[in-house]
């Protein structure tokens, strides 16, 4: 299948597979008389793998090796596993860091309404963001 045909398949567009083409992701195509590219059926999956890979928050160069491992033969699942624990591990730190901004934000916030401008000094900007 030509290149329109397989992004329009795989929901992305020319210029990203082009670009999976060459960050290594996808095996280049074969090339017909014309220079056309011609991708075989099962790139569709590939890139559906490099497209759900990176919804879990797995980074290109993290899909790269786990494209590596598979096509050399092994299976990658405990490798997957690996980097989706680091990655949970990532996202429940975030979680945590979001929780102490939201705290600090409400106490903000409640601080606000007992404020009166008309008591700010002139030196400050404002007096609910501490300096």
């Amino acid at each position: 299948m030509r290149i329109g045909d397989l992004a329009e398949m795989s929901g992305v567009s020319t210029q990203t597979i082009r670009f999976y083409e060459r960050e290594g992701l996808l095996p280049a195509p074969h090339r017909e008389s014309n220079g056309y590219r011609s991708y075989e059926d099962r790139t569709v999956a590939r890139i559906g793998f490099i497209r759900a890979a990176q919804a879990a928050g797995l980074k290109l160069t993290d899909i790269a090796g786990v494209l590596e491992l598979r096509e050399a033969g092994q299976a990658p699942c405990s490798h997957v596993e690996f980097l989706l624990a680091e990655k949970l591990s990532e996202v429940r730190a975030r979680q945590e860091e979001l929780a102490r901004l939201e705290a600090e934000l409400v106490g903000m916030i409640a601080a606000s309404r007992m404020l009166d401008p008309a008591e700010c000094s002139a030196g400050s900007v404002c007096n609910l963001i501490p300096q």
